[in-house]
């Protein structure tokens, strides 16, 4: 190898492109992230985190998870996974988990998170945000249900999760001093996974692995019922993310060339699972086993969406049109409107 060539200069552009898009992404998170670290710092102090997670209890039972993890999935719901995560790792000294507990509270984050900004993609593509916004809730807590009752009954995953941050290094009752060292830690350890899952994207996309995701399920969606065209941006959307697809969609929505049924599955299919690659790897970095937040949310996703499409087909076009893919016009308005 030339080491004076234009391979060192690529791998050191290739390097600095990670580097700034990784910093980038962590200044957009730590404004989120610091002022959630600090609030749950101070409802730890004053013992009402077990008040704030009593409306979420009894769905928290139905998943077998610890009450105080409600506050965990709440975040994630109007928040982002990221948001989720930082509350879990707040949490985790006083609450300790089970591998099949991070995976259930893992799933459910990877079906239902970032709402207020995700569902408001998939109104402007056209579909109807409350079916949307119902789906995406609804799928979540049948999927974590599923996996609690088969890692229960098998008695799977039942050891302690292993995070990636050293949620045990301070005591629960430490000072603020000894507690702010440790968050700061926890936060140049995620600076860290996010410049390494920035670096994994770069290599995938270089050796072509999600272009082979993509040949794999686009026969599968086909075969559902959805057309060539928006196969090919659903295949985008489930392996990229919600905000490549989405936005395809809703281009395709607007000018017409994709039909408002395949708008509704299409949507309905990203929703239940996108980003298979970036937020799949980020959740398993949280302790959750990675075969099952994968493999089991896609099938999950994909035999849902199947059966969402069976029973659509006989409806009438009046009703899928008032509550499931909304009349023609909504797509077209909705896409014009400003984010």
């Amino acid at each position: 190898m030339n080491f004076n060539g234009s391979g060192p200069q690529r791998l050191a552009s290739a390097m600095s492109e990670i580097f700034r898009d990784a910093v980038g992404a962590a200044v957009d998170l730590y404004k989120v992230m610091i002022p959630i670290v600090i609030a749950v710092k101070l409802l730890q102090e004053l013992d009402v985190i077990r008040y704030l997670a009593l409306p979420l209890k009894p769905v928290m039972g139905l998943v077998g998870l610890p009450d105080e993890l409600g506050l965990v999935w709440a975040t994630a719901l109007i928040n982002n996974i990221y948001s989720g995560l930082i509350v879990l790792f707040s949490l985790a000294k006083d609450t300790p988990i089970t591998t099949a507990q991070a995976t259930v509270l893992g799933a459910m984050m990877l079906v239902a998170h970032g709402l207020p900004v995700e569902l408001r993609i998939a109104r402007a593509a056209g579909p109807r945000f409350a079916f949307q916004c119902v789906l995406r809730v609804a799928g979540a807590l049948l999927f974590g249900w599923m996996l609690y009752r088969i890692f229960q009954s098998f008695d799977w995953l039942q050891g302690p999760a292993n995070f990636p941050l050293d949620v045990s290094r301070e005591p629960a009752d430490s000072g603020w001093i000894a507690w702010g060292v440790g968050e700061a830690r926890n936060l140049a350890a995620i600076f860290v996974i996010i410049t390494a899952l920035v670096a994994l994207m770069r290599l995938l996309k270089a050796a072509r692995i999600t272009d082979a995701m993509n040949w794999l399920l686009r026969p599968v969606l086909r075969l559902m019922g959805v057309g060539p065209k928006a196969s090919t941006i659903t295949v985008i959307g489930l392996t990229m993310g919600l905000a490549y697809g989405g936005g395809l969609i809703i281009h395709e929505a607007k000018n017409g060339g994709v039909s408002r049924r395949d708008v509704f599955y299409s949507v309905s299919l990203m929703g239940l699972c996108h980003s298979l690659v970036e937020d799949t790897l980020l959740v398993a970095m949280a302790g959750a086993d990675l075969s099952w937040i994968l493999w089991g949310r896609l099938a999950f996703a994909l035999v849902g969406v199947a059966l969402v499409a069976a029973v659509s087909r006989r409806l009438p076009e009046p009703l899928g049109d008032r509550w499931l893919w909304g009349p023609a016009q909504d797509a077209i308005r909705t896409a014009e409107e400003p984010a």
